[in-house]
């Protein structure tokens, strides 16, 4: 039986979040997910007057790609890839997977040539394109939420479909206030972290770019890190799972990076190239819907009372300068239930134990 939930989510897609429009091209790019959502995005493209175009990916063979990376092979793959891309107007991608770790066993020299060579169609993607990111749930993911795979189904539609437009107001007025403001500290657990933001444009993004979506977010000035942070959300990147991520800052480079075990791993991705160790993003997370972390940065870096601090790429909306191949969405959760935390602007107490003080901002608190 079909699932009318599949369809809301297309039209939500198609409708708000990349707004297409009649004529307009589209890449529906597929990663190991049900034909029902593809369906269902390309009768809604059509329905708006649109011309959808799909791309098909399987994570093992994705997997046994990168294994053998070539510098000729993916020169020739990125050449093509960003001359579909240039044609395109908008881009949507629904991303599954039935193993969150299918890739953890790539060698870190083939991983690192792979994501060199199409940086480039990311960064069109992103800078020339209407675009949405979102997973699609699998029983994986249920999995490692500790959930039931019919509860997580209903979870994901849930804070798949939030009314975004009833939050919105309260987010601007929480870009507002960070486009006034010049210095940040955070505290808490393991935390104490001071930056400027001034000069940087904040932005609101409110269900256009990832699904689901929840987070108001800048960069820090590049030079201007300083302190010590401790994530104590899980986060998995490359294939590789970490936990209690630990970074201290000098004049805004990582100068000491742990994450106990997997300290070794974390640093080999930190070296990746000098912007992988200065930070691209910051952001607060505000998705009144999502409440604990489950190793998925669409999810995760939306949590209630969370923030991230990402080393590598700033995006060039929100530009501090910083480049490299490496975007890593960290996330620290600051409710009561995680620890606490408080965090300042400009002196002025804005947000302690993940509630929002300034009553401009209350309807972010859930």
């Amino acid at each position: 039986m079909h699932d009318s939930r599949i369809d809301a989510l297309a039209r939500q897609l198609v409708r708000y979040s990349t707004a297409l429009k009649k004529g307009e091209k589209v890449l529906i790019d597929l990663h190991d997910v049900p034909d029902s959502i593809g369906i269902a995005l390309i009768r809604e493209a059509r329905a708006k007057g649109a011309l959808p175009f799909i791309r098909l990916h399987q994570g093992r063979l994705t997997r046994e790609m990168l294994k053998g990376a070539d510098d000729t092979q993916y020169a020739v793959l990125t050449k093509h890839l960003l001359a579909e891309m240039k044609d395109m107007d908008a881009y949507i991608a629904i991303r599954g997977g039935h193993n969150i770790a299918e890739t953890s066993d790539v060698p870190a020299d083939r991983m690192k040539l792979a994501m060199r060579h199409m940086r480039p169609v990311l960064d069109h993607r992103i800078k020339k394109t209407k675009w949405c990111v979102l997973r699609w749930p699998s029983p994986s993911m249920a999995q490692q939420s500790g959930m039931s795979t019919e509860a997580f189904e209903d979870f994901y539609f849930n804070v798949c479909l939030l009314d975004y437009k009833a939050i919105q107001p309260a987010m601007n007025a929480l870009q507002k206030i960070m486009n006034q403001t010049d210095k940040v500290h955070i505290t808490g657990p393991g935390t104490d972290l001071r930056f400027s933001i001034k000069g940087i444009p904040s932005l609101v993004s409110c269900g256009n770019y990832n699904v689901p979506d929840g987070e108001v977010f800048t960069s820090p000035v590049r030079d201007s890190v300083e302190g010590v942070i401790s994530y104590n959300a899980p986060t998995i990147y490359q294939g590789i799972p970490f936990d209690s991520i630990r970074l201290e800052f000098s004049k805004g480079k990582i100068i000491k990076a742990e994450a106990g075990s997997k300290t070794k791993e974390l640093n080999k991705i930190l070296d990746s190239d000098e912007g992988a160790r200065y930070i691209g993003e910051f952001a607060l997370g505000v998705h009144p819907l999502i409440r604990e972390p489950m190793r998925d940065i669409l999810f995760d870096e939306k949590i209630a009372g969370s923030f991230h601090f990402t080393p590598g790429q700033a995006y060039e909306d929100a530009d501090n300068g910083n480049r490299s191949q490496v975007h890593w969405d960290m996330v620290s959760i600051q409710r009561k239930d995680w620890g606490g935390g408080e965090i300042h602007f400009d002196g002025k107490l804005i947000r302690k134990n993940g509630i929002f003080l300034p009553k401009a901002l209350a309807k972010l608190n859930g």
